[in-house]
């Protein structure tokens, strides 16, 4: 799988040779196309109109998580395991102090395609977000509708998001705690005019595999100075839980994240997903591998 010397793309030149980052590399490289594949991202057969393969649109902020989500579609793409062509795209929200020229010269020097796309979302942020309150639900919704608005203007039929296995549990323990809902990131959407994909091929990815990777190859992290700078967030209050969860019980991370590919509706509490009036005596169906009658335990 890894690299002769002319056989290399440039996000990996200069990788470390130890057995532990390869280790490392392979299992984000495999929980990364296991996603795409478990998900759908991927249709062999599609193209575009002009009958070139479909477009992503990869979403780059600077941070660990969308260095180590480009590293890896181009890993997989060099391997000949992603038909489709990508282009990498940051939208500069024209924060104070924010180094603009960092991820162009990272792109350029990589042999990326890209697209750096400036919109001054800060100050609207800033003008209608009342003091105390948290920046993140406007900032995303400005920084997305900008996102897709870019997409069809590149003809990318899906939006490239670097969300993790951890974004993905905090979400879920949110709605939970704060939203009344079981609901999290779902790695697959289609967004809600209708026209484009939204992923998230990292979903099976551990935070700190992508913070390792980061930092192993050396990639020019660029902090978040708006929501990133705010204290007493709720999503950091619950990885606050899961760390101290994490910590009593190493696993305990992993294993709630496989509980949610593990919903069994009958076992919960919602009669829109499960038929609770009509559920009868007599039956000989079991819900041990179904969703049709509901046994105490």
């Amino acid at each position: 799988m890894f690299d002769e010397a002319d056989d290399i793309h440039p996000l990996f030149a200069g990788a470390p040779s130890t057995t532990e980052f390869k280790k490392l590399r392979k299992r984000i490289v495999r929980q990364t196309r296991e996603a795409i594949e478990h998900y759908g991202m991927v249709d062999p057969t599609a193209h575009n109109k002009d009958g070139n393969p479909p477009r992503w649109l990869v979403c780059l902020s600077g941070g660990k998580d969308s260095y180590t989500l480009l590293a890896v579609l181009y890993e997989l793409k060099w391997r000949g395991l992603l038909p489709v062509d990508l282009l990498a795209c940051n939208l500069d929200q024209g924060q104070p102090g924010f180094p603009a020229t960092v991820l162009p010269e990272f792109l350029e020097r990589m042999g990326v395609p890209h697209r750096i796309e400036y919109q001054d979302t800060y100050s609207v942020v800033m003008d209608k977000v009342p003091q105390g309150r948290t920046f993140c639900a406007l900032c995303s919704r400005l920084r997305r509708g900008n996102l897709y608005r870019v997409a069809r203007e590149e003809g990318c039929s899906a939006v490239v998001l670097g969300h993790h296995r951890d974004d993905i549990l905090e979400t879920f323990f949110m709605n939970l705690f704060h939203g009344g809902r079981l609901a999290t990131m779902p790695p697959k959407l289609v967004n809600e005019e209708g026209d484009l994909f939204v992923f998230r091929p990292l979903a099976h990815v551990a935070e700190a595999d992508c913070a390792k990777f980061a930092t192993a190859m050396n990639y020019p992290i660029i902090p978040c100075d708006l929501c990133g700078s705010q204290d007493g967030l709720q999503r950091q209050q619950v990885k606050q839980i899961l760390d101290q969860w994490e910590k009593n019980s190493p696993g305990r991370r992993q294993v709630m994240f496989r509980a949610l590919t593990n919903a069994r509706p009958s076992h919960l509490l919602d009669p829109k997903l499960f038929d609770f009036q009509n559920l009868a005596l007599g039956s000989d169906k079991s819900t041990e591998n179904s969703d049709e009658i509901p046994r105490l335990r």
